[in-house]
């Protein structure tokens, strides 16, 4: 693990206790968690499939597509962040496959998907196109690919940096659509953009940066 690594997975396990507060973390607003499974239901291949949450955080997503019927394998680089999935997931009554690993390369083997997921990662990772073509090659032929990214007033606001080294990242802040979208071509069909700021449901607020979706199959 690089030294940058490790103090990313040291700011997400600081950050396990209070990170469900966030309406769109935790789902705790019924409004909200019903927004996000109507999107996932919209997005995923029909139930049963196998989904690969990347960078799953406490699970919050991961448990919406186990209640869907799908099987689940969640991959991050916090181990308390896994742990809150664990036990989010086992408190529910629901199954699914847990893994402290990088999510920019998931430690999956050579297993294969019919669905891969990733929300609000790129902007933390060292080599986001590296990590899009391994994403990719874990899909299963007519597999999807879902990256729910934006760029953040927020961030680019924040005089704090967010880890030692995350100056240097390159997409901190994120990474507009228009980006995203010319840099999956060469690998998928048809990446398909989903605008989703207009939805305040699903932020538990207006939100009034660039906020969405990008679907896309290969």
């Amino acid at each position: 693990m690089t030294d940058t690594s490790s103090a990313i997975a040291g700011y997400w396990n600081a950050a396990e206790p209070s990170f469900d507060d966030e309406p769109d973390h935790g789902l705790r607003a019924g409004r909200t968690r019903r927004a996000w499974a109507r999107r996932l239901r919209a997005w995923a291949p029909p139930a049963p499939a196998e989904v690969l949450d990347v960078g799953c955080g406490t699970g919050s997503l991961s448990l919406l597509l186990a209640e869907a019927g799908h099987r689940v394998t969640g991959v991050d680089l916090a181990p308390a962040m896994i742990g809150q999935a664990r036990a989010k997931l086992a408190a529910a009554g629901h199954a699914a496959t847990f893994t402290v690993g990088d999510a920019a390369a998931p430690p999956t083997g050579e297993r294969t998907f019919g669905m891969v997921l990733a929300r609000h990662l790129l902007w933390i990772l060292p080599d986001p196109h590296t990590a899009l073509r391994r994403w990719t090659g874990r899909l299963r032929p007519g597999g999807r690919l879902v990256l729910v990214e934006g760029r953040w007033r927020e961030s680019g606001r924040s005089d704090t940096p967010y880890v030692a080294g995350a100056g240097t990242l390159p997409r901190h802040g994120g990474i507009g659509a228009d980006d995203l979208a010319g840099a999956l071509r060469p690998l998928v069909a048809d990446p398909r953009v989903e605008h989703l700021g207009n939805d305040p449901d699903l932020w538990g607020r207006t939100v009034d940066d660039e906020r969405y979706a990008l679907v896309a199959r290969v």
